[in-house]
């Protein structure tokens, strides 16, 4: 069998794989994208079956700093060509998944990246050298180092008894005249079970939505996977009464009868003291999201598994806990920080795919991160520096907590580097871990407890620069460490517009950097002027 060797193999060629492709051309590495499909992004041929993204595409921000913009541009990928910008292939917010295509394909055709097309990974083992081998018709390819960016493509399946005889999501039909005044139940109260019923309810005469669990809604959270208001439109139907209902309960086992129509036993035991019931329905379809596709992993090498099987478990380098040199980018990333900021989207994960590609490259190749140097620095330096990134920073705005920008101070000369947009647990683990002083910057929310708004969507309270922690939205935070402990903690007011420069933002700034780089580098005067 015919065999060809790259350092780095990438498995899969949707957004992700493409843009983590594209980080390691510019770091001139050796890698391959291996690509079951015809074309880059195959999944969005079909996915959402609505046809239109859930990401938004904000042309119009009133910025023109191009690095702002990708605040609200949440389908670009990172690259140095302006044009090779979403907003070049649609205006609108909430665009058509074939656009997505038409761009993913321009954006590898552009940088000619190295993309083997029809090549499907058909197994993968590791040989007695430590090289994966991944079989791909009748080639052999290996690698040192594998990233398998391939998505979520498997329908998560509720272990129900009689499930298989229901429709599936990922093939059920979407032409509303099949379900005309059909009683349909959709199991699943996430996004996808949400957009089909919005597809059919013009038709049936009732839909039901069924799951165990209350529907958790995005404005609450924060979380982008959670219930999008532009899929919610039957909820408004079920709390006007027009014959669509929402059911938290939990499916004991469906029976198809003769007649084609399904008897459904439900148990209401979580909101209803212990009552059951048989419901029937004319058709039911099956929409409970989806998970990672591992059947192409030997047995010797199959990655531990997280989240109910959807993710695999990885380590802060996005590392798989238990196959060494085995990584995971794009929707997979998300294990390190499942619902809780952004990384299962690609205007998450894109920051994510620049960092691994960076953590790999000092890894294997000793390369240092890029970073800003600051020499003989002062408060006053310190503050220009982060007022200019943490009002510019994309990065830290999409992934709020999870990347930060970092400080590093080097006591004997006096100097300082700033790093961009490292993931926060790897630089304590691994990057500053030796380090006696360095500071940390992020976006976060507030830190009350989990949905700390009230029930009002509006959140119209602000908070003084004193109780800044309790900010409902999106604020700085500075934290200063030695060796992975917290030695100080400064949170910054939030702002509406998510600017902050105004004074109450950098005057309490300064004032926490002049007392902690006093504290580090005593021999450094106090600074006594406010940056204006």
């Amino acid at each position: 069998m015919k065999k060809a060797y790259f350092d780095y193999i990438v498995i899969g060629a949707g957004p992700s794989g493409i843009q983590t492709g594209y980080f390691l051309q510019k770091k001139n590495l050796d890698y391959c994208i291996l690509e079951r499909a015809a074309v880059t992004g195959s999944f969005f041929t079909k996915y959402p079956r609505k046809r239109s993204l859930i990401s938004i595409n904000k042309v119009f921000t009133g910025y023109t700093d191009p690095e702002v913009n990708l605040r609200w541009d949440w389908n670009s990928l990172l690259c140095d060509n302006p044009e090779l910008l979403f907003k070049n292939y649609s205006k609108d917010y909430f665009p058509h998944s074939d656009d997505l295509v038409r761009y993913l394909q321009d954006f590898s055709a552009h940088y000619k990246l190295n993309i083997k097309y029809n090549s499907e990974a058909e197994h993968i083992v590791k040989n007695e050298d430590g090289l994966f081998q991944i079989r791909t018709g009748d080639l052999l390819y290996e690698c040192k180092n594998l990233i398998v960016a391939t998505g979520v493509p498997n329908q998560f399946v509720p272990d129900i008894e009689g499930i298989e005889d229901c429709d599936f999501y990922s093939d059920c039909s979407i032409v509303p005249e099949d379900y005309e005044n059909k009683k349909v139940l959709i199991i699943g109260k996430g996004n996808s079970g949400f957009e089909i019923a919005d597809l059919l309810m013009s038709a049936t005469s009732t839909t039901h939505l069924l799951s165990p669990n209350v529907v958790v809604f995005a404005w609450k959270t924060h979380y982008v996977g959670h219930l999008r208001a532009v899929n919610n439109n039957l909820l408004d139907t079920y709390l006007l009464k027009s014959q669509n209902v929402l059911l938290n309960a939990d499916i004991k086992k469906i029976k198809k009868q003769e007649n084609g129509k399904y008897v459904v036993s439900v148990d209401y035991t979580k909101v209803r003291n212990g009552e059951t019931e048989d419901l029937e329905y004319d058709n039911i379809i099956v929409s409970c999201g989806f998970k990672m596709d591992n059947s192409f992993f030997g047995a010797e090498i199959k990655p531990t598994m997280a989240h109910r099987d959807k993710f695999p478990e990885l380590t802060c380098e996005w590392e798989s806990t238990n196959v060494a040199n085995l990584y995971f980018a794009g929707v997979l990333s998300h294990s390190r920080d499942f619902k809780k900021t952004t990384s299962g989207f690609i205007h998450g994960y894109r920051y994510n795919c620049d960092a691994l590609v960076q953590i790999l490259n000092k890894k294997n190749n000793g390369e240092d991160f890029s970073a800003i140097n600051v020499p003989d620095i002062d408060a006053k330096k310190i503050t220009d520096l982060v007022v200019e990134k943490i009002n510019r920073s994309s990065a830290l705005w999409q992934q709020f907590g999870f990347l930060g920008d970092i400080l590093i101070i080097n006591k004997e000369t006096k100097a300082a580097k700033y790093l961009n947009a490292l993931p926060v647990d790897y630089v304590h683990e691994f990057l500053c871990k030796e380090e006696e002083d360095y500071l940390i910057f992020t976006l976060e929310y507030g830190t009350r407890p989990f949905n700390p708004f009230s029930s009002d969507v509006e959140r119209i309270n602000r908070f003084d620069s004193d109780n800044a922690n309790d900010s409902d939205f999106l604020h700085p935070v500075i934290r200063r460490f030695s060796k992975g402990t917290l030695i100080a903690e400064k949170h910054l007011i939030e702002d509406l517009a998510g600017e902050f420069m105004r004074r109450e933002h950098v005057e309490p700034l300064f004032e926490f950097l002049n007392v902690q780089l006093y504290d580090i580098l005593p021999q450094v005067e106090v600074e006594s002027t406010i940056p204006q």
